[in-house]
């Protein structure tokens, strides 16, 4: 396996040739996986060619909107899609050669329409008579069709495919397969720095003597721009407009570099700002389910650099986040090294009760398989109950995989989906050859038939009628509270120790009070006090019902006369501007903007922590306080720290309960004895008397909810809008970096790169840079939310003059590595035991003592020539697949993190940016061996990587005395080729310009 990851640097002219020849089966148009020449006569073959020829150089154009039928004309789209010509006389030159090597030519088959001709071909599963297939979860036949049609015993090999067919056994011993997605998907904030990155690899190609053009996607690349909005304005009608115009004043330069890439880079489509959130957008309009490219059919799937792009699993499209890194290497047609996981078996029984949301029900299954143990899995959902779960419910409990711990969460397609694809605008022909082929190949569920048991690694079941109203929270979204049990649980919080469930709140302080003045009405904050309610969030906006179930609330509650109180931050985030038209049909957006939940953009905003300034009065009761706010939104994440600095609790809730706890002011209400307030007849209203009815939500969405809204909105969706078509960029295919941007720079990884790979790196007499414990996430590590105004980031920002207004966010600035690696470590709730208790963004310089920024301190190590290692605990590096929570420790001079165990996208990142990660053995970690984090680290690595095996044991000594084995965390002999070149992307740059 080792000399097949390192053939290509050995080999010049076959990995170009075979990189670029295979890597197009995964792309729009097929090669390798295309008619053969074996099975074709050399007419037909040419033929067919020649059209996946034109149909790839068209690929965003022709098949990106196929699902759409006349949408957009194909034609008008062309100059997204370019295909340079060398790329193309390769991929001729060994087109034929290529398909007469494919191992599984005679499963090419017909796919026949019912009223005559045929929709084209495909690999069929069937066609292997092999009934080891009967009994694959259907997650795994997505693998499966992948790597035989993908497979040309070099990059993909017979062996993968083996693997996968032999799953029940293979599954549970950590083998490895390689696995081509048919398409990448990125947002804004992850996709700056990708851009960023694969622009700079075009100046190292070009340094190495080769040709700059060969960086440049082979698979289609989509991006959508969500993550830059603010909620900087609200509870006003033009608020949505005025946050859109900061978002361009602020992103100006970074908007104009995204528009640079969607023309620089090929096979690239740029969604512009005030589209929708990417996940959304992904579900209702970009995903194919199957491709037909040219007269050839594949299931869809796709990666993307946002954890949560798992929300696609809820339409049967295999999806899961990865890191931008992995991305790029995905975009340039490398495959992706990935363990073949076990599949969790979930059945679903029964139906949800009267009253019960999606939202409680995503809550309930993702405690249930935080419970279980899912990380590195697949879990796939299955049982009668899937006919009472619309596709949006689905999708909402795709979406939260991250936050249960799974690669994916996933949905066989069903009739379901297939009555989703035609309200979303899909073609009923889109739709007939999306049922047919799946019917074909095995990969379709239809529960009026007799279903064939399926085998998975382990087996849950749930019965929705036992599903009841909850939120999550104050610090994980997994920590679910049973509504009934929320104020106990509130005072217990106060109650405990400092913790994921505890604010140490003494006694005597729990009922203290803060007065102040709101525009000029006399104002109170106690601990619980509600001062953020935010309908945001792909999770929830995508599901119709929950949204018109928060309108009806919000409306039922204005006719009895309760209002939200002025000083609560109320918004409303649409996923897409679908959401928009269906509520004003159903004439319900205008109770939702009684209750001042205004339409604020059509992005992320709170739930990634965009949830802009308090109003100075709130913010300046809070200052020097302990008093415990809240914030109650309809997101995905609730770690500390991530919603606002101010908000130390934070809970998840569906829109519904976002609206109710808007009213009631506080978190700490027993909704079943406690009213929300005093109603305009004097009587006290409780959640019962406006909670509407599950047959009433369904009335309204039947009603208001219609295709043509979709069609409507996706099909401009690329015009753009005002502010983005009046930016210029450069029309040049290499970047011309700007050394004074602040946000646009150019990263040092490749500089002074040579042809050479540097190989192992000795780590020894590394000092302790952090010593963490258990649970530390991505929002720990990568930077995020506010710069704060004391911070490494701000002084750099301050001394190029940039002023404090103008210092955006650190997702906004994620394409400058100098603001970056300030930002990384750099939450203030960052709980770090070199402190001893003392929680912020600070560590000890073990040499002198001295306490300094995480920054200051990475420095001092780095102009010494010192190495720097991590101690951590438990699952580090939960939470979003961030590749700056990898790329910033690397900056930062971090060799290698030590670790209890790792989230597995984050250790993924590391070993692919060349940092070693390691494991304590079972029931070992720094505590149980005395370490203190004020010892010098030796890491005992063979100096040959060909010497070094994937999870080997591997000893690490200190200076006084201690000796600890630990497990070496590079899974693959690929990973270990990266390694050996400091990284993939060295890797692929090397590859790409070796002669």
């Amino acid at each position: 396996m080792y000399r097949r990851a390192t053939a290509g640097v050995r080999s010049a002219s076959t990995t170009l040739t075979r990189l670029s020849s295979s890597s197009l089966a995964s792309a729009p148009a097929a090669s390798s996986s295309a008619p053969s020449a074996s099975v074709l006569n050399q007419t037909s073959r040419s033929r067919s060619f020649s059209s996946a020829l034109r149909s790839y150089r068209v690929c965003s154009a022709s098949t990106r909107w196929s699902h759409g039928g006349s949408w957009r004309s194909p034609a008008s789209l062309r100059a997204q899609a370019r295909v340079s010509a060398p790329v193309m006389e390769r991929l001729e030159r060994r087109y034929a050669s290529m398909a007469s090597e494919h191992a599984y030519k005679d499963l090419l088959t017909s796919l026949p329409k019912p009223g005559g001709g045929e929709y084209g071909k495909y690999y069929s599963l069937p066609a292997l008579n092999d009934p080891r297939i009967d009994k694959l979860p259907y997650s795994v036949r997505i693998l499966l069709e992948s790597a035989i049609r993908n497979c040309d015993n070099y990059q993909v090999t017979k062996d993968d495919v083996e693997k996968i067919l032999d799953w029940e056994n293979t599954s549970t011993k950590q083998v490895e397969i390689a696995f081509k997605p048919a398409r990448v998907i990125l947002q804004d904030f992850t996709g700056v720095p990708a851009l960023v990155d694969l622009a700079s690899m075009r100046d190292a190609v070009k340094n190495l003597g080769s040709d700059p053009n060969k960086i440049n996607p082979l698979v289609p690349v989509d991006l959508v721009v969500d993550h830059s909005v603010q909620v900087d304005f609200a509870r006003s009608e033009d608020a949505a407009q005025k946050n859109m115009e900061l978002e361009f004043k602020r992103n100006k330069e970074r908007f104009a570099f995204l528009k640079w890439g969607s023309t620089a880079f090929q096979n690239m489509l740029v969604v512009p700002p005030g589209s929708g959130i990417v996940h959304q957008v992904n579900l209702e309009y970009l995903g194919r389910v199957v491709f037909n490219s040219g007269g050839f059919l594949y299931p869809d799937s796709v990666v993307g650099t946002d954890s949560h792009t798992t929300m696609i699993d809820g339409l049967g499209v295999a999806g899961w986040g990865v890191g931008g890194i992995e991305a790029e290497a995905a975009m340039l047609g490398q495959p992706m090294s990935m363990v073949l996981p076990g599949v969790v078996g979930f059945k679903l029984d029964g139906k949800l009760k009267e009253g019960v949301t999606a939202t409680d029900l995503v809550l309930t299954v993702t405690q249930i398989l935080r419970k279980h143990g899912v990380v590195g899995k697949f879990v796939e959902f299955y049982g009668e109950g899937m006919s009472e779960l619309s596709l949006a419910d689905r999708a909402t409990i795709a979406n939260m995989s991250p936050e249960y711990g799974a690669t994916m969460g996933f949905f066989p397609v069903d009739h379901v989906t297939l009555e989703y694809l035609k309200l979303t605008g899909r073609s009923d022909e889109t739709v007939s050859m999306i049922e047919s082929y799946l019917r074909a190949n095995n990969m379709f569920v239809d529960y009026n038939e007799p279903q064939q048991e399926r085998a998975y690694t382990s087996y849950l079941q749930l019965d929705l009628g036992h599903v009841e109203p909850c939120i999550s929270g104050p610090k994980r979204p997994h920590d679910r509270v049973p509504l009934k049990d929320m104020k106990a649980d509130w005072h217990a919080c106060l109650d405990n120790p400092v913790g994921f469930k505890g604010f140490a709140v003494p006694k005597e302080k729990q009922g203290e009070v803060v007065k102040f003045s709101y525009d000029g009405q006399p104002a109170e904050i106690k601990h619980g006090s509600v001062v953020i309610a935010a309908i945001t969030s792909c999770t929830n906006t995508s599901n119709p019902s929950v949204m018109i179930g928060a309108a009806l609330v919000a409306k039922k509650a204005f006719d009895l006369g309760l209002k939200v109180k002025p000083w609560v931050k109320t918004s409303l985030a649409p996923g897409s501007r679908v959401v928009e038209k269906y509520l004003d049909r159903s004439g319900l957006r205008e109770d939702l903007n009684k209750q001042g939940f205004q339409i604020v953009g059509y992005g992320c905003t709170t739930c990634i922590g965009n949830s802009g300034d308090l109003d100075k009065s709130v913010a300046a009761a809070i200052e020097g306080t302990d008093i415990i706010p809240a914030a109650v939104l309809s997101g995905n994440r609730n770690f500390e720290g991530r919603v606002h600095p101010q908000t130390r609790a934070n809970y998840l809730a569906s829109p519904p309960l976002v609206v109710a706890y808007a009213l009631a002011g506080t978190v700490d209400i027993d909704f079943e004895t406690e009213p929300l307030g005093t109603g305009k007849d004097g009587k006290n209203v409780f959640l019962r008397d406006i909670w509407p009815s599950n047959e009433e939500v369904a009335k309204v969405v039947q009603y208001s909810v219609l295709p043509s809204m979709f069609k409507s909105s996706y099909e401009t969706i690329t015009e753009g809008n005002p502010l983005w078509n009046e930016l210029s960029a450069p029309g040049s295919t290499l970047y011309s970096w700007d050394s004074n941007s602040t946000y646009i720079h150019e990263p040092p990884y490749f500089k002074n790169m040579t042809a050479d790979p540097p190989g192992p790196r000795e780590v020894k007499d590394a000092y302790c840079l952090l010593n963490f414990g258990d649970s530390v996430t991505t929002d720990h590590i990568s930077p995020a939310g506010n710069i704060q105004k004391t911070s490494p980031a701000a002084k750099f920002l301050m001394d190029r003059g940039v002023s404090q207004t103008d210092f955006n966010s650190y997702g906004s600035r994620r394409g400058n590595d100098e603001v970056m690696a300030r930002g990384t470590f750099a939450n203030i709730r960052l709980v770090n035991k070199l402190l001893k208790g003392e929680v912020g963004p600070k560590t000890v310089h073990v040499p002198t003592g001295e306490k300094l920024s995480v920054f200051d301190a990475a420095s001092r190590y780095m102009n010494a020539g010192q190495d720097t290692v991590i101690l951590a605990g438990a699952e580090y590096g939960s939470g979003s697949s961030r590749d700056w929570a990898a790329k910033g420790p690397l900056l930062l001079g971090v060799k290698a993190v030590i670790s209890k165990s790792f989230e597995r996208i984050h250790r993924s990142n590391l070993a692919g940016m060349g940092i070693i990660p390691l494991c304590f053995k079972a029931g070992e970690d720094a505590d149980t061996l005395g370490l203190t984090g004020h010892e010098r680290y030796t890491v005992h690595l063979p100096t040959k990587v060909s010497d070094i095996k994937p999870g080997q044991d591997v000893t690490v000594t200190t200076d006084t005395g201690k000796s600890f084995v630990c497990t070496l965390r590079f899974d693959t002999e690929v990973e270990l080729a990266y390694y050996d070149h400091g990284g993939i992307l060295p890797y692929v740059i090397r590859s790409l310009s070796a002669k």
